[in-house]
């Protein structure tokens, strides 16, 4: 196996993914057709650029919510812990924090939840060695946001996201009955 920057779910064929469903935009049908000004977006963009809100106690509630889904896992009996309802309680916490980290510059919470989110959908289940792995994402992402490392963390953000990804290739060698390949 082969490690890249760029490969995606770790070589790995997801076992589950995000289903996106657009809902009726009803106040486009009562405004009607039309896009927004340019003026609009380039204020809209600067509001992003410059925002100072403390994405901290946001993150630490998706952490918080993230740490009640490992915690099923800890609880669960060992052949529950391919429950989906279980990994979604982690995987939820990890799309928020994916998705708001860079809005409030925070881009390596951004880059490291990706990543934990590529891991989770691709394994069976939240084996004891898997929740490790979950638990070092999860310290990692506290450890940025207890930080306020913004941005993409320069060499040490990039040093920390290398050493996630290490593990969880190193996770797919020691367990290849649970390998698929894409």
């Amino acid at each position: 196996m082969t490690k890249k920057d760029d490969d995606t779910h770790f070589n790995m064929a997801p076992k589950r993914k995000a289903d996106f469903h657009q809902p009726p935009n009803n106040l486009k049908f009562k405004v009607g057709q039309g896009g927004l000004s340019d003026d609009i977006l380039d204020k809209a963009q600067a509001l992003l650029e410059n925002n100072t809100t403390d994405f901290r106690p946001l993150g630490e509630m998706y952490l918080d919510s993230m740490m009640r889904g490992i915690n099923a896992v800890k609880s669960s009996p060992d052949s529950k812990t391919n429950d989906e309802a279980i990994i979604a309680a982690i995987l939820f916490p990890a799309m928020q924090l994916k998705a708001n980290g860079g809005m409030f510059h925070y881009n390596l919470v951004t880059s490291i939840s990706d990543r934990l989110i590529q891991f989770l959908e691709v394994i069976d289940e939240v084996d004891q060695d898997a929740l490790e792995i979950v638990m070092a994402f999860h310290t990692t992402i506290r450890a940025v946001l207890l930080g306020q490392i913004r941005g993409h963390g320069g060499q040490r953000g990039a040093d920390l996201m290398q050493a996630l990804i290490d593990a969880c290739f190193r996770y797919f060698e020691k367990h290849p009955q649970k390998k698929t390949s894409k």
